[in-house]
């Protein structure tokens, strides 16, 4: 087969040389990486005035949607291991945004609670989630929202 000595220099329409990844194109995870980067960092820009990370945000929510929580079964809903686990809470304690206490259904357990300053804080988080889920949900219909959630589940579920 005889390749055509021009074809490499006419690009799609609105795409440059720059933009021309090769095959790599071709690959789901190359795609998937790109999506979570613009997310993080569009996450990243409407959160810099909370100083709060996924992470955090995702304990306190957690936190406020379960009071008393152990801290095992936080790490395990947000298949996070005890060490990360630990030092968000420890993060998160010390900015007096929740609090650990001696569970009541299990002595050996610590439950986690949110105190004012959380409540508050997850308040700004959530209007500040709001904004950042509207600026991703932009760009597809409703149904492609429900079956981008599908999709994305099979793979880390």
């Amino acid at each position: 087969m005889i390749k055509d000595k021009f074809a490499d220099a006419i690009a799609p329409v609105g795409h440059t040389d720059e933009d021309d990844v090769g095959a790599i194109n071709d690959i789901l995870g190359f795609h998937i990486r790109l999506a979570h980067g613009a997310c993080l960092r569009h996450f990243t820009e409407t959160f810099t005035d909370l100083d709060l990370t996924q992470k955090q945000v995702s304990v306190l929510w957690l936190v406020d949607d379960h009071p008393g929580i152990a801290q095992t079964d936080l790490a395990q809903r947000l298949r996070m291991d005890r060490a990360t686990t630990m030092a968000i809470i420890n993060r998160l304690q010390a900015k007096h945004f929740l609090r650990r206490d001696r569970s009541p259904k299990d002595g050996r357990k610590q439950a986690l609670f949110l105190e004012p300053g959380g409540i508050e804080m997850l308040a700004r988080a959530k209007t500040a989630i709001g904004e950042h889920e509207a600026w991703v949900k932009s760009r597809f219909t409703d149904k492609e929202v429900r079956q981008l959630i599908e999709l994305l589940s099979r793979i880390h579920e």
